[in-house]
């Protein structure tokens, strides 16, 4: 009975915890309970501008200053930057998740602070670089980004994005339960899921955020021609620490500590040779020595002083 007393006990402390967390959810509002956000948004062309935009998660701390850009319908543009910086910040503004505490986001010079969010999110598409996925089949989750779409459209989206490479394999198809956050799939069979997700969804505005971190080289590039088709004609931003693959965005922002330090294209914003060319070559250079142990394969400058020759130790051996 004593240690039934105490395993009692033991759980009546976790039930007080539980409760405590489901009251905190339970008194969350809902998006669409806001009174400003009336505005139902009709089929859009994708234009996104930020005017002097800045946001604090925690008040006195701000995390994004007075940023501004905007994003044309059908380009492409890519936020780079150490982590810290307000990459993920700026596009959770995209996204509808947070609410500028300072400035405007307008989604077709409409702010998108008054506009409800259920009429918008259905024109969005996200691949995260961690891949959510329910537990159920691969198809069920694949159709989920469109519940109405035909079985032809989502074998079309499994085959630009090679879902079809892996799951044809399996002896249930796509029929094949992934379990519980897709625990039966590799990192990258999840991230192709994902993507094939978002191709079915047709979005208006495409959210890349490290889309391909979980692939192998050869997976990533046969994926880079799904996304090229997924990023088609539609409003795109791509967040990316591998930098060789913004190369061909048409604008590059550069952020540094909740600012835009840099803006343009590759090529000039390589010739300037500041933020944005440290960070490339300084990935280049350490992708080119990925292999190497510490030190090994080092180039000496050629103006550097000769190296003493190592003495010999008591041993007979080099030093």
């Amino acid at each position: 009975p004593l240690f039934q007393m105490v395993n009692i006990g033991t759980q009546i402390t976790e039930a007080f915890a539980g409760l405590e967390r489901m009251k905190e959810v339970l008194s969350e509002s809902r998006e669409d309970d806001d009174p400003k956000r009336v505005t139902d948004l009709p089929l859009i062309r994708g234009d996104i501008r930020f005017e002097t935009v800045s946001f604090e998660y925690e008040p006195g701390k701000p995390v994004l200053h007075e940023v501004s850009f905007e994003a044309k319908p059908g380009t492409v543009t890519a936020l780079v930057g150490s982590s810290g910086s307000g990459k993920s910040t700026t596009i959770g503004l995209v996204a509808g998740f947070y609410t500028p505490t300072g400035g405007r986001v307008l989604v077709d010079d409409v702010d998108l602070s008054t506009v409800r969010l259920s009429s918008y999110r259905t024109q969005l598409g996200v691949v995260l670089q961690d891949t959510f996925l329910f537990d159920g089949t691969i198809r069920e989750n694949i159709a989920f980004a469109r519940p109405g779409a035909t079985n032809e459209d989502v074998l079309e989206a499994c085959r630009i994005a090679r879902v079809d490479e892996f799951a044809e394999r399996f002896s249930e198809g796509y029929d094949t339960v992934v379990g519980e956050r897709g625990v039966k799939l590799s990192g990258g069979q999840r991230q192709r899921v994902s993507i094939a997700r978002a191709i079915l969804a047709d979005p208006r505005i495409l959210i890349l955020d490290e889309a391909t971190s979980s692939l192998d080289s050869e997976s990533e590039q046969l994926i880079q021609a799904g996304l090229g088709f997924l990023m088609k004609g539609r409003t795109t931003f791509v967040i990316a620490h591998r930098l060789s693959t913004i190369r061909r965005a048409d604008q590059i922002l550069v952020m540094e500590d909740g600012r835009i330090l840099e803006r343009g294209t590759h090529e000039s914003l390589y010739r300037l040779e500041g933020r944005y060319y440290d960070l490339y070559t300084r990935q280049h250079g350490l992708e080119s020595n990925l292999f190497l142990a510490p030190g090994e394969g080092d180039k000496v400058p050629e103006d550097s002083p000769p190296a003493s020759v190592p003495q010999a130790s008591r041993s007979g051996l080099r030093t």
